[in-house]
């Protein structure tokens, strides 16, 4: 007699299993990141063991569900992303990181629809599984690029992390046409208008940034003017941000994801209260929503309906990665004068994620002939993505002497935390042999007025800022100043290492 779980036990039965593994994800993180691996694939391999057909046993196949989850999740992340990208870095890249987005996407979908054809799938299939891993996923290129072991030119960094967040309208554009195409009997894809998608991709990404930008700015203008008796309480009206840009914006048709980026970047760039509990919060939710996200598409995966169209996804995913995304890369970037070592680069590390998973999940959910069997080709195209060129990107980046130095971690952190916005800041500076402050007293520094160093981190060892303190290399301070003075001391101290 078999017996069947009932409430509580059966919610806690999914809370022991789903904790476990997001517990596993994190400890094999950071041995996995010093290899190279991306964790993104840990998180959906222990999240296809945990599922009905592995160890765990979980039973879950609701593609709704996931898709609203998975949405929800993407949200967090690329609110995060936002929140930690500068302006000077989306105005640096937003040109190739634009062609990129829609030239690249939409030469990605044919280029591998041909290659699928070839393969011998339908035009269905084919057109299908190019518009869903067309695009790159953020939440991929941000564990990878913002990985502790890895710090790559801001460049080249910011290109690939811009074009992953403003990529999916065209993505998200395409598989919605391909699938209506293929619903009312069009399963070549002739019901997909080129002139449509031309004047639904940059309303998209207008409509998606400008709603963007205002939920920000309303945002900034509301937490400089509402006084909270604790900080825990700011958190909850960014995240109510986030989903507001997100919802606004695809409510009047325009890109969701690019509105909840623009929204966090204008959050991030501002003055801001609490900022860096603020920060540390979404910092958190993020990889929380990352590592929950991952692990919940493993889920949806039956590794016995893997193994039959494991030679298709292979052979699809090896034609993404060495024929498909450099083609359109070269294509998209020449024009803009990058090196063949950079172009080369971004090439390879299109990584796919979630977002194609997620995308994955339309077919299935408008009941297309042979769903299912293309959302398990899109799983085995993301695996690959993220195995092969994924592993690669840490050797490949120093071979190609395309890392940055990075600034060590401090000892020591110091903070400023404000329920207000505050006229003062707190930065902190590396001091390398170069800066003009390297072997000087202290009180021979000239600050702004208003400016002062107040701590000194050498090693592991904390001093107060004294006048009489001679700054060595490897040190790091800690200054006051107000802002606007930023500009002025990074003349003698150096570029910020909180930047």
């Amino acid at each position: 007699m078999t017996s069947v779980l009932t409430e509580p036990n059966a919610t806690a039965l999914f809370l022991v299993v789903f904790g476990l593994l997001m517990a596993i994800s994190v400890v094999f993180a950071r041995t996995l990141d010093r290899v190279g691996i991306p964790v993104v694939l840990v998180f959906l391999v222990l999240g296809m063991l945990g599922g009905s057909e592995g160890i765990g046993g979980v039973a879950f196949s609701n593609y709704e569900v996931a898709f609203r989850l998975g949405t929800i999740a993407l949200v967090f992340i690329l609110f995060d992303g936002g929140l930690n990208t500068s302006m000077k870095s989306i105005r640096r890249s937003s040109g190739p990181a634009g062609l990129l987005a829609t030239v690249g996407v939409a030469g990605t979908a044919g280029t591998l629809a041909i290659i699928g054809r070839i393969l011998g799938l339908s035009w269905s299939e084919s057109l299908l599984i190019g518009a869903i891993v067309s695009s790159t996923d953020a939440a991929a290129v941000f564990a990878v690029l913002r990985g502790g072991s890895l710090c790559v030119k801001e460049k080249v960094r910011s290109t690939l992390e811009v074009e992953s967040c403003v990529n999916d309208p065209m993505a998200v554009i395409l598989t919605v046409a391909i699938v209506e195409a293929v619903r009312t009997g069009s399963a070549s894809g002739g019901g997909v208008s080129a002139w449509k998608l031309l004047i639904d991709v940059p309303i998209q990404l207008a409509v998606g940034a400008l709603m963007g930008v205002l939920v920000g700015y309303l945002t900034r203008w509301m937490l400089g003017r509402t006084r909270f008796s604790t900080g825990g309480l700011y958190p909850v009206i960014t995240m109510a941000s986030a989903f507001v840009a997100f919802g606004a914006a695809t409510l009047a048709f325009g890109s969701g994801f690019l509105a909840v980026f623009a929204a966090g970047a204008v959050l991030g760039n501002g003055p801001m209260p609490f900022r860096a509990g603020l920060k540390r919060v979404h910092d958190a939710v993020a990889w929380m929503s990352q590592v929950s996200m991952f692990l919940m598409l493993g889920l949806l995966v039956f590794p016995s309906q893997l193994l039959p169209v494991a030679w298709v996804g292979l052979a699809l995913g090896l034609g993404l990665a060495f024929i498909a995304r450099p083609l359109v890369s070269t294509i998209c970037l020449l024009p803009f004068g990058w090196p063949l070592k950079e172009i080369g680069y971004v090439s390879w590390v299109g990584i796919r994620g979630a977002v194609p998973i997620i995308l994955a999940t339309f077919p299935v959910m408008a009941q297309i002939p042979e769903a299912e069997r293309i959302f398990h080709i899109v799983f085995f195209i993301v695996v690959i993505s993220a195995l092969i060129p994924g592993a690669s990107i840490v050797p490949l980046t120093r071979r190609l002497k395309l890392d940055a130095p990075e600034p060590p971690t401090p000892a020591a952190a110091l903070e400023m935390h404000s329920l207000r916005p505050m006229n003062g800041e707190i930065h902190f500076y590396h001091i390398e042999p170069h800066v003009a402050a390297c072997g000087v007293p202290l009180s021979q520094v000239r600050f702004p007025d208003g400016a002062a160093a107040i701590m000194v981190v050498r090693k592991n060892d904390v001093m107060a800022a004294r006048g009489y303190t001679v700054l060595e290399p490897g040190d790091h301070v800690y200054v006051f100043c107000r802002a606007g003075d930023e500009p002025q001391i990074g003349l003698i101290m150096g570029r910020t290492a909180d930047e």
